[in-house]
Formats: structure tokens, C-alpha cells, sequence
């Protein structure tokens, strides 16, 4: 494991929520043989890149994206706060990088298509998911088999999503990621809405223009950013929502995200 001071740190767990990592890892969620159509997400978990919101925000979408017949990872990622840490903001982006790998190297044996693979983020998750999908350099090169496949993602969904660093951003998330007072480099370097290019993955952004939390700017300027490049995007601003967008259960025509997200899903040929 990378970056890593060699500590022994205690698992902590409060009302569902990790807030202190002791080994990354990811849990795994198939669908039946029968049903797999070879695609497959990993999933970040929200938690303002302080703790980790695993089940309501982890758990329950990789048993809906099994109800599609795609193969789900719930990824459990090390938090910046974590003294472990020796670049705090690295750790999190290691994790993910090295979750998608595991994924497409056993990507035969799980009966997954490596051209399907995608991440799905909520909140600071999203921000890390849109890591992945705008940012190119590899933190997670460990010298083994793994270094040799790719980290990048072949769609993203992303819910209500922390994306800029600057003017927009979560200040809790930024804090958490980059410290309290952070250089103007860092902040450029993952205000993610500077880094789309036409080579990025299909996304899929939902926000609720009433989230009083993250602003919807953040992902007004995404997927700005994502037709000024030539990138394939969907954007969907619901007019309730907050910063409470799940699975389940939303206020009015927010409740239709997934419908739309399977419908998306379907029209970019990843379920197909």
C-alpha cells in the first residue's frame, strides 16, 4: 500500500458511517450469472471526504445496479484526515485507481466487459469519481501486475457532486482533501471542471437546484466544461432534492433519476 506511515490504525464505524479506515479495500456485489450483461460500476461512497456514508450511500445503489445486470464494487477508501496519510489528498485518489484495476484484472473471471467499467460518485464522492475520469496521472503504481491496466473509467455517474475546488466549492470537502489553507496549484489541480477533455468518459450528472450544501454550480460547470470540450454528457438539475438526492424516495420529479440514469445507461450501449 502506498504512502502509508506504517501505522496500525483501529477501525471506527459511528450510526453506518466509517469514519477512520484501517485497510482499503472494496465489497462485491453480482448480479446472477443469468442476468450479468457484463457491464460493472465502482461506487464512492459520499461522506465529505471525512467519513464514509457505506450503506445508504454504497450498498443500497450496488444492489440496484445488480436489479440492472451490472456488477457492483462499493469502494472503501482511505480518508485524508486518516494519520496514516503522508499526502493526504493522494490517498483516496490511490484507492480508487487500485479498485479499478482489481476490477479489470478479474474482470474474465467475473464475466465483465474491461470496455464497461465505470464509477459512480455522490457528493465529495463524486468529486473523487470525476478524479478518475479527468485526471491522468497514476498515483497507485505499486510495481506489481496491477500497474500494467488502466484506471480510467468508462462512464461516471455522478449525484449532487463536489467538482470545483475554487469560488463553488464544498468548503468541508476542500478542507478535508487539501487542508485548510490550500496552495492556488492544489486548488487548480482538482477543481475537476478545468481538467475535461474530449477524451473523457460518458457522465451523467444529477443535482437538485435547491441543494443548499453543494452548490449546483458545480455541476452546471462540469458539464459546461464537458460540451466545450466535445465530451458526451447528460445533465439533470431537479428543482427539489437538497443535498438528500438517493435512491429512493425523493421529492417530486427527483424521484426519477434512476429511470433516467437506466434509460442513459441503455442509450451509451453499457448495459447492452
Amino acid at each position: 500500500m502506498p504512502n502509508t506511515r506504517g501505522l496500525e490504525l483501529e477501525y471506527q464505524e459511528k450510526d453506518q458511517r466509517i469514519t477512520q479506515v484501517s485497510s482499503p479495500g472494496i465489497y462485491a456485489f453480482f448480479p446472477s450469472q443469468d442476468e450479468n450483461n457484463g457491464s460493472a460500476v465502482l461506487i464512492c461512497p459520499s461522506g465529505g471526504y471525512q467519513k464514509l456514508t457505506y450503506d445508504l450511500g454504497g450498498f443500497q445503489l450496488a444492489k440496484w445496479f445488480n436489479t440492472l445486470g451490472m456488477n457492483a464494487f462499493v469502494l472503501i477508501y482511505r480518508l485524508p484526515n486518516s494519520p496514516d496519510l503522508i499526502e493526504r489528498e493522494k490517498g483516496p485518489i490511490q484507492d480508487a485507481q487500485r479498485a479499478m484495476k482489481i476490477i479489470k484484472a478479474h474482470a474474465y473471471k467475473w464475466g465483465i466487459d474491461t470496455t464497461r467499467v465505470g464509477i459512480m460518485g455522490s457528493s465529495a464522492g463524486g468529486h473523487l469519481a470525476s478524479i478518475l475520469g479527468t485526471h491522468t496521472d497514476d498515483f497507485s503504481l505499486t510495481g506489481d501486475t496491477m500497474d500494467r491496466y488502466s484506471f480510467k473509467p468508462g462512464f461516471m455517474i455522478l449525484v449532487s457532486p463536489v467538482i470545483s475546488m475554487d469560488k463553488y466549492t464544498h468548503i468541508g470537502s476542500r478542507n478535508n482533501l487539501l487542508g485548510e489553507s490550500p496552495s492556488i496549484e492544489m486548488i487548480t489541480l482538482y477543481s475537476n471542471e478545468l481538467h475535461v477533455n474530449g477524451d473523457m468518459p460518458p457522465t451523467f450528472v444529477v443535482h437538485a437546484q435547491n441543494d443548499q450544501t453543494v452548490s449546483p454550480m458545480n455541476s452546471i460547470l462540469f458539464f459546461q466544461a464537458i460540451t466545450a470540450e466535445g465530451a458526451k454528457g447528460c445533465l439533470h438539475i431537479f428543482p427539489q432534492g437538497d443535498h438528500s438526492i438517493g435512491l429512493r424516495n425523493n421529492p417530486g420529479s427527483t424521484d426519477e433519476w434512476t429511470v433516467l440514469c437506466e434509460k442513459w445507461l441503455s442509450e451509451m450501449y453499457i448495459t447492452h
